[in-house]
């Protein structure tokens, strides 16, 4: 399988502040599990990669900024080969209880919506190539001068 890798995880996810190790541990163990029922390629990508995160929760959220590291150091190694390879890096936090929208969704995300428990929701995807998103303005940078 090449990526798109698309995957969910039950459940809420451990935050990198957990305060007993074990509990990171076991859910980076969690994370990579899951994620190998669907990544059946021998050797990580060697490439850019983008990677989404979206917790969809129930209530009681974590900090978002809290999500993201357990995940990508369990897909580290399986997923991709090193964390220098990621160039972009989504991380969100939705309520179920919500009106959402819910756009470019795949087979696996709407099962775990139709169950209507809490989830996350993770891709790992080509990196884009020159895409730099501004919220005030878009503009295409030219390209540097190669050395000579």
């Amino acid at each position: 399988m090449t990526l798109p890798l698309d995957f969910t995880i039950p459940g809420p996810p451990v935050s990198q502040q957990a305060r007993r190790p074990e509990r990171i541990r076991e859910w980076r163990e969690r994370v990579r599990a899951a994620a190998n029922q669907f990544w059946l390629e021998a050797s990580p990508v060697a490439g850019f990669v983008m990677v989404t995160v979206i917790y969809f929760h129930d209530g009681n959220p974590f900090d978002v900024d809290n999500i993201a590291k357990p995940i990508l150091d369990a897909l580290k190694g399986m997923v991709f080969g090193d964390d220098n390879q990621i160039t972009d890096l989504v991380c969100r936090k939705r309520n179920l209880n919500d009106s959402l929208l819910v756009a470019s969704s795949s087979e696996v995300l709407n099962a775990a919506i139709d169950n209507g428990s809490q989830f996350l929701h993770i891709v790992v995807e080509a990196a884009p190539e020159r895409e730099v998103v501004s919220w005030y303005r878009t503009r295409l940078l030219p390209k540097a001068a190669s050395p000579r």
